[in-house]
């Protein structure tokens, strides 16, 4: 007797850990917010540019996200030349590979943006994917630190076209050159020394995320998170823990305009000319000087980078953003590329999660000065800084303030099927809506039952739909269509009490009109509801 054939196992549909689906209203919205934030930066001059989401991987280099994970970071794979191609984990790995290839052809200084998705191979947790969208701008071929005041008002001028009112965000301003002088003056300087400094650096890059406590832990022996998994420190002695500690939570005390980040009151005394606004400016620098002086005490790469800072507060106090962006000795940025001053954009905002639980959504935005990435390539100097806008982490936090609309757009204009033998009348109308410039589409499923199609209408979010059956097409008047208003019929179930009103709305939602006059009559109820597709 033959075997029974094994019934095929059903292939179980599931999503890999750290991805996420995004429907049409998640789309619409993020289309409305990338368009807001290419005005700001075309608005400065910034032009358009893409590059592939694969890069060969030492193209990369050595600046990955988190080298403690698989594939360092990143998600990596061999083609067929044998050749070792990854994803990219940012926007400006790729833009300066592509600067390198087309140099001789781009105008110097280079001013482009770019938006899309990037893929991180780390361990995912609430907030964090493994693929999310960046938007960013970047300034290739100037080493003035005006191009760096600039990504900082930028980024300003971005939040506030975003609907975030100013006193609601800051923009935090530091300097690696500064952090590279505490990490000498803890004897941490030197090639040698590279990898305990990028662990170093890491560690207060999580501040704001782990508080001092995980910071202390991940600067000593290391430190074990919520999951019970172990991540190493970088082994520092106490004496050197006790220095990095002073520097960092200077910021725990008075929040610094950047015009106070001084030292001298020559310096103060080039920022302004009020007499009374210059001692008070002096005040502030001496309570700061304490944390400053570790930095300066045996270091020219931190005294250059304050003199840079400085010149960063002088351009954006003279453009009036001083209160917008301020100076914060935690800000480092992750990735090992950044060579002079860095920034990073954080809400001040407070609300609550779906839980009801207290959320503050911290930084939404970063950057900073890169001078070694091109110039990996050229084999010459080639100064660049750029800014980055976490545009998926960011969307959530406008959602949950009420800043983005996330309602579903519109969909069609739903001409249905009454007589299944008269498709080509039906689809004719919906061309006709169509080279209008209207939304439009036939209803493509079994068209036996009316009532569906309605029904599929208004999952479609339909402004209206179209009805014309035998009635309507002999009408002696001339071929006739009966439209729905969608959007009244929705208001209308709304009125059951109010019978009146209900029985004067009644007809206005299902009117019968000519079908020469069909695509004014779908355009009044559009306007009537200012139904608008991007």
């Amino acid at each position: 007797m033959a075997e029974k054939p094994k019934k095929p196992q059903k292939l179980r549909a599931r999503l890999p850990r750290g991805l996420a689906d995004r429907g049409a209203a998640e789309i619409a919205a993020t289309r409305r917010m990338t368009e807001t934030i290419r005005e700001v930066f075309e608005r400065y001059g910034f032009e358009p540019v893409e590059t592939p989401a694969f890069e060969y991987t030492d193209a990369l280099g050595k600046f990955l996200p988190d080298q403690d994970r698989p594939n360092e970071g990143v998600f990596s794979f061999q083609d067929d030349d044998e050749q070792w191609i990854s994803l990219r984990y940012d926007l400006t790995a790729p833009l300066a590979r592509y600067v390198a290839e087309n140099f001789d052809h781009l105008p110097k200084p280079y001013r482009s943006y770019r938006a899309g998705y990037v893929y991180r191979n780390e361990k995912p947790g609430p907030g964090r994917f493994r693929q999310f969208m960046q938007f960013d701008a970047d300034t290739v071929g100037s080493a003035s630190p005006a191009a760096d005041a600039e990504m900082c008002m930028m980024a300003a001028d971005t939040m506030e076209a975003l609907g975030i009112p100013r006193g609601s965000y800051v923009v935090k301003v530091n300097n690696r050159k500064v952090l590279d002088g505490v990490m000498e003056s803890i004897g941490l300087g030197g090639e040698e020394n590279a990898a305990k400094r990028l662990t170093v650096l890491r560690a207060i890059d999580k501040l704001d995320r782990l508080g001092a406590h995980g910071v202390r832990e991940l600067l000593g022996e290391g430190r074990k998170d919520e999951s019970g998994d172990f991540t190493k420190g970088a082994g520092l002695e106490e004496s050197q823990i006790s220095k990095i500690e002073t520097f960092v939570n200077a910021r725990a005390g008075v929040q610094l305009p950047i015009f106070a980040y001084a030292g001298s009151r020559d310096v103060l005394e080039r920022l302004t000319d009020d007499p009374d606004k210059k001692e008070n400016e002096y005040n502030i620098a001496l309570k700061i000087w304490g944390w400053l002086r570790i930095a300066f005490e045996d270091s020219p790469l931190a005294v250059a980078g304050l003199d840079e800072l400085v010149e960063i507060a002088r351009l954006v106090d003279a453009a009036g953003y001083e209160n917008r962006i301020i100076v914060d000795p935690s800000v480092v940025r992750g990735l090992e590329y950044y060579t002079g001053p860095v920034y990073e954009v954080e809400l001040l905002l407070d609300t609550n999660d779906e839980k009801g639980r207290p959320v503050r959504f911290g930084s939404v935005g970063g950057g900073g000065r890169y001078d070694g990435l091109v110039s990996r390539f050229r084999g010459e100097p080639v100064p660049a800084t750029g800014f980055s806008i976490g545009v998926s982490r960011l969307q959530a936090a406008l959602t949950m303030l009420g800043k983005l609309d996330t309602k579903p757009e519109f969909g069609p204009v739903v001409v249905t099927v009454f007589d299944r033998d008269r498709v080509a009348d039906y689809q004719k109308m919906v061309a006709t809506l169509r080279n209008a410039g209207i939304r439009a589409e036939l209803y493509l499923g079994n068209p036996k039952n009316m009532g569906n199609q309605l029904k599929y209408a208004d999952k479609r979010n339909s402004p209206c739909v179209i009805i014309q059956g035998s009635d309507e097409k002999d009408d002696p008047a001339g071929p006739q269509v009966v439209l729905k208003d969608l959007i009244l019929g929705a208001e209308l179930s709304k009125l059951e009490k109010d019978r009146d009103e209900y029985l004067q709305k009644q007809g206005e939602a299902q009117t019968k009109v000519p079908l020469a006059s069909l695509v004014d009559e779908v355009r009044k109820i559009l306007d009537k509801h200012n139904v608008k597709w991007n």
